[in-house]
This record gives structure tokens, C-alpha cells and sequence, in this order.
């Protein structure tokens, strides 16, 4: 049975503009103890709803739609390619956030712009009327509280799925709205303000005070599930059939800006494409930790998706020590766990662990026809879920040379008591100025020797004791 599809994903909310002002600051102003930043570039991109309509366009090949209201001439619907953008006119302009960065942080944001009262266009109900799944992005500007926005936001919630992304200025979901995604921060703020539920969370620890709050909401609001997201710790699902939670990637470096809508935005796609809730949560929240590794809103400057860089030139970019160490990894064991740990401590804090993969094709051929015991795609998945490990690369051939000629790390890392100067890789990694280096493993670990023993053990392979 192929999977349910839905239609369009209609983006509803206030349309913002963002402009990052970036340069260097090399003297103070000489009247006032103030840096003085000499601009270099300035760069322009959607915000609000805009930056969530574009970030869903990025991610699906379905049509996006965005129902907004635009000042006269404003430019913002340049800066949305592959949104079509349905506007009602109002006097002023879209606001606009400016800020003033340099060394990669913010110096000052300035604030400026604003729209008037609008009336919704029969276009803008048309849109809403035939959206496969809406998404709220409210920005506490105004629009959802307008009557008619929230009439057709109702009447969508009757049929389609609904995803609210609100604002604490903002108007509360509609009632039917399947999913409403605050942030923790939020939640409490909604919570502490609502008649009958103003009593204090007293346990503060992850995902106890999430789960209560998003329960405490979602009986409030009349919605089917709330998910209230809590950064690096993940999400927490709160519906009526129970509590999920759904842990963050670690994400290290990168900027959090626009994480929030690449949440919501992910979240809408994936309901799009049939998901359950609760594995939409699971992808976007995924898609999330990518979307601050690869720099947030700021990198979106670029054509392009919003996936996570690659974590070798992102490591290089930063200056930092790329390490990379390589094996079957066949049944993880402590011996494992020892040499991906010790690898990761030579990458340091800002440097990146590489782990080079044997395929199910290569592992075959060293180890034999019965081996791997796990598939490829599995035990990528294994490492990519350690602390410790960046990425996977998988590779096919008998020995590791092809891809560290690829990767060309700083440190090539065997786990074991290897005389590096004879491996056949070592010539390689030293032409490019790399380094060969062995560290501590445990005795007795291996792959191999879990498996033997799982043969001869008649309670673990089955047999009668």
C-alpha cells in the first residue's frame, strides 16, 4: 500500500524582514564608548513566515503557498523563490530586524517598519480553503487574531492538518489544531498566564516539566498534541494518547536563529507526506539540529538546502583538527567505545571525528561470507548516534586509502597495538602533512570474539543449557 499524500502546504502568518549588517570593528567611536563597524556586506533574507514558507519550499517538492500581508512595493516576495506568496495590502511596511554583526556575533538590532489593518482577500481564503496541510507561523503581529484569518483556520482544522508555531504576542490555536510546537521558554510563559493553570512546575528537569506543560496546553487550547521543543535536549510530545520524547542530535557551534521555523516548517512537510505525528516530530526535530549546525537563518544567503554542512569543511573552515578512524564495527563493544572516545579527544573541542565505515561488501571479503552480522546501513547508524562521532563515511574497497584521499584528515587514529609507520595508509595521510597515530584498546574486545562466543554458548545462541 503506497503511503497517504496530501497536497499543498499553505504557510499562514506575519511576513518579516531580516538584514545582517557584517563587517569588522577595529576602533571605538571617538564621542561615545561605542564600536564603530566598518560594513563589508549586507545581506537580506525573509523572517517571520517568510523564512518558515521558504525553508518548507527547500524541503518539498510540493507547492508552498504563503498567506501574508505585504506593505506596498515591499520586496520581501523577491527574497521567497518557490513560495507563492498570496498578500493582502496594508499601509507601511513589513518590519524589519537589522543586525549589526561582526566576529560573528551581534552588536545591536535594529528595529524599524510596520503594517497597518488589512482585510483578507477572497484570495487568501481560497488558498487556506485548499491547502493539504496548514501551518501557522505567528509572529504576535497580528494577523492571527484578525476574524476572518481565524475562521478559515478554523474551518482548515476540520479537514487537514493544522500546525501552529505561536508567539507569545500572538492569538491562541484554533481549537482541532493537530499540533502546536512552542518553545520551552514559551510554554511556561503560556502556562503561568492561563486561567486554572497557573500553578508552578516545580520540577524543572527534562522531559517532566515539558511533558506537564504540553498537557496543561493542550487541554487548554482544545488541540490534539502539543510538542514543546527544548533545544539541545530535543522535543517533548504531549497528545492524548501519552508522552514521547524525541532527543537532539548534538549540534556543536552553528547559530540557533530560525531554528524554530525550520522545526515547524519540517514538521509540515513530513505531515505532508504522510507522517504520523509523532515521526514528524522525530524528522523535524532532526532537521532542526541540521539547521544550527549549518549556521541557521544566516546561511540560507546561499542557493541551496539547509542541510547540515559537511562536517570535514566545516571543521576546516573553523580551523580546527579533523580526525578520522575507521573499522567494521560489526557488534559495537567497549573496545569500540575506547577508541572513538580517545579519537574525538585528538579532534578536541571544535574539531570533528570522521569514522571510516567498511561496506557489507568490503567487510565480507576481510572477514568472511557469514560477516557482517549487522548491515551497513545499520551500523552507520549505530555510530552516528555516539557523542563522539561527527560523521560516517562508507567506504567499499579493502583498505581505507580511496577515502582518507577524499577526507585527507589531520589524524589518522587504529585502535590497537599497529606499528603506524607500516600500515599501507601511512605513506598517504604523511603526503599531506597528516599524522598516523595509535591509541589504547581494550584486550579481548572484538567483534569477532563476541560472535565465537554467542556459537558456543548454549543459553545465548538458543541451545538447551
Amino acid at each position: 500500500m503506497s503511503p497517504r499524500t496530501r497536497g499543498s502546504i499553505v504557510v499562514v502568518g506575519d511576513c518579516l524582514r531580516d538584514v545582517d549588517v557584517v563587517g569588522d570593528v577595529e576602533k571605538l567611536c571617538p564621542d561615545a564608548p561605542a564600536p564603530v563597524l566598518g560594513a563589508a556586506e549586507r545581506r537580506e533574507r525573509p523572517g517571520g513566515a517568510g523564512l518558515t514558507a521558504l525553508l518548507a519550499a527547500r524541503s518539498t517538492e510540493r507547492p508552498v503557498r504563503l498567506v501574508t500581508v505585504l506593505g506596498p512595493g515591499d520586496p520581501v516576495g523577491a527574497l521567497l523563490p518557490g513560495v507563492d506568496v498570496v498578500a493582502a495590502t496594508a499601509e507601511g511596511t513589513v518590519p524589519t530586524k537589522t543586525r549589526m554583526i561582526a566576529d560573528d556575533r551581534v552588536l545591536l538590532r535594529v528595529d524599524d517598519g510596520g503594517l497597518g489593518p488589512f482585510a483578507m482577500s477572497s484570495a487568501m481564503v481560497e488558498a487556506i480553503a485548499g491547502a493539504g496541510v496548514v501551518l501557522v507561523s505567528d509572529y504576535g503581529r497580528g494577523m492571527t487574531a484578525d476574524p476572518a484569518v481565524r475562521a478559515a483556520l478554523s474551518e482548515a482544522a476540520t479537514r487537514v492538518p493544522v500546525v501552529w508555531d505561536p508567539h507569545p504576542h500572538g492569538a491562541p490555536p484554533v481549537p482541532g489544531a493537530t499540533l502546536v510546537t512552542p518553545n520551552l521558554s514559551e510554554a511556561r510563559g503560556y502556562v503561568s498566564g492561563t486561567p486554572g493553570y497557573g500553578r508552578e512546575f516545580r520540577s524543572h528537569t527534562f522531559p517532566a516539566e515539558p511533558a506537564a506543560l504540553g498537557e496543561a496546553l493542550r487541554e487548554h487550547w482544545g488541540v490534539d498534541a502539543v510538542a514543546v521543543t527544548a533545544g539541545a535536549e530535543g522535543a517533548v510530545l504531549r497528545a492524548a494518547t501519552g508522552t514521547s520524547v524525541v532527543p537532539a542530535a548534538p549540534a556543536r557551534g552553528g547559530d540557533p536563529c530560525g531554528a524554530g521555523d525550520r522545526f515547524a516548517a519540517s514538521v509540515a512537510v513530513a505531515l505532508a507526506e504522510g507522517s504520523a505525528v509523532d515521526d514528524a516530530v522525530g524528522e523535524a526535530v532532526a532537521a532542526a539540529a541540521a539547521f544550527v549546525a549549518a549556521g541557521g537563518a544566516g546561511a540560507l544567503d546561499a542557493p541551496g538546502t539547509d542541510e547540515a554542512p559537511d562536517p570535514v569543511a566545516a571543521a576546516r573552515a573553523r580551523g580546527a583538527t579533523v580526525v578520522a578512524t575507521g573499522g567494521c564495527f560489526d557488534l559495537l563493544h567497549a573496545g569500540h567505545a575506547r577508541t572513538l572516545a580517545a579519537a574525538r579527544a585528538l579532534a578536541g573541542e571544535d574539531g570533528a571525528l570522521v569514522v571510516c565505515l567498511n561496506s557489507d561488501a568490503s567487510v565480507r571479503r576481510l572477514k568472511g561470507p557469514d560477516r557482517p552480522v549487522v548491515s551497513e546501513a545499520d551500523r552507520a547508524e549505530m555510530l552516528r548516534a555516539l557523542a563522539a562521532v561527527d560523521a560516517v563515511e562508507v567506504f567499499d574497497e579493502d583498505d581505507p586509502r580511496a577515502v582518507l584521499d577524499r577526507l585527507r584528515p589531520d589524524v589518522w587514529v587504529k585502535g590497537g597495538d599497529y606499528a603506524t609507520d607500516e600500515l599501507l595508509e601511512t605513506p598517504l595521510v604523511h603526503s599531506w602533512g597528516g599524522e598516523v597515530v595509535a591509541v589504547p584498546y581494550h584486550a579481548g574486545r572484538s567483534s569477532t570474539r563476541l560472535l565465537a562466543r554467542l556459537e558456543t554458548d548454549p543459553v545465548t545462541s538458543g541451545g538447551t543449557p
